[in-house]
């Protein structure tokens, strides 16, 4: 079962923000880089390479000296940590028995020795099974550095969290997309996700293809999809971009905009009264493979922190933008 940690929160390792795998002692079997792959970690019977069976994760050797294995994945952005997932999937006979991780604030690919702080003491590891462990650290890192003990394999490595932005280098005036995910935005909840989560619609640059945006399964009852979005920051918003590239047998035929200043109030809290909030764009026609920009339909709210994207009856949106100015 998924932990509310990882639910509330964002893979600050995703590549898409940025982040890498820096350093490893040793990816003899499987590329360190593989480790924070987005996709679902997958096992390919009879699949071999050049050093033996082609695994989806970072693997290393069979050690024969003393010592262990770590590699160092830098994020794309700084972040406040609440979690990680350890995941071993498919690996079974070579996965590391234990495991543990430390993080830092550097502005090198590879920290010294001394910038180190252990946030996850050493852990016991299963084969093939997923592992959430949950942190109690108010510090904005830039790095994490996972152990292994001694050696083996590790399919994904989640690291859960809110990107940390420094608001005070930001003019007032300067125009922003509010609904960023590289700004800290991020996706409180949705009705439905059954193609696609709704933070692919924050992600930056274009979307790569259908599978890359928010797409519901099809209404077979009345009523409509919804998702909503925590801004990086409160803001008066004065442009709205909804994108439907790829969406073209299934778009959403109309859309609307509801949005709120919140504060003080749990994500359960302000999912369960977002219906009710004002409507910031009145309901606007959708067509296929288009980017809309909604400008003078904009309703005059003053400053938000959350936005409810509607769409009816169901469908598809690769990318959502909201420009705006902070409050």
């Amino acid at each position: 079962m998924t932990p509310d940690f990882a639910k509330e929160n964002i893979d600050l390792a995703q590549p898409r923000l940025g982040s890498k795998v820096t350093y490893a002692t040793d990816d003899f079997f499987a590329d360190k880089a593989r480790l924070i792959n987005p996709e679902v970690p997958i096992f390919i019977e009879g699949k071999y390479d050049d050093n033996g069976k082609w695994m989806d994760g970072w693997e290393s050797r069979r050690k024969r000296v003393p010592g262990h294995d770590h590699c160092i994945i830098r994020l794309g952005r700084p972040g406040v940590i609440s979690g990680f997932l350890v995941d071993t999937a498919h690996f079974t006979g070579n996965y590391p028995p234990f495991a543990s991780l430390e993080a830092c604030t550097s502005k090198t690919d590879i920290p010294d020795e001394a910038d180190w702080r252990e946030v996850v003491p050493k852990m016991a590891l299963k084969g093939d099974s997923q592992h959430y462990v949950i942190v109690e650290e108010a510090d904005t890192f830039t790095h994490v550095r996972l152990h292994i003990y001694p050696d083996g394999g590790v399919a994904r490595l989640r690291i859960y969290g809110t990107i940390h932005k420094d608001w005070t280098q930001v003019s007032a005036g300067t125009l922003i997309n509010l609904a960023a995910l590289e700004e800290g935005a991020r996706p409180l909840g949705c009705n439905d996700q059954h193609f696609g989560t709704p933070e692919n619609m924050l992600a930056p640059t274009k979307g790569i293809n259908m599978g890359d945006g928010w797409e519901t399964r099809r209404r077979r009852e009345p009523g409509h999809d919804w998702a909503v979005i925590a801004l990086a920051h409160p803001g008066v918003i004065e442009k709205a971009v909804i994108d439907t590239a790829f969406f073209k047998g299934n778009y959403p035929d109309r859309t609307f905009l509801q949005a709120a200043l919140i504060t003080g109030k749990t994500d359960a809290e302000i999912l369960a009264e977002a219906e009710n909030w004002p409507v910031l764009l009145s309901e606007q026609k959708l067509a296929a493979d288009t980017v809309h920009e909604f400008t003078d339909a904009l309703n005059a709210l003053g400053p938000v922190s959350h936005v409810r994207l509607n769409i009816i009856p169901d469908g598809g949106v690769s990318r959502l933008r909201l420009w705006g100015r902070l409050a």
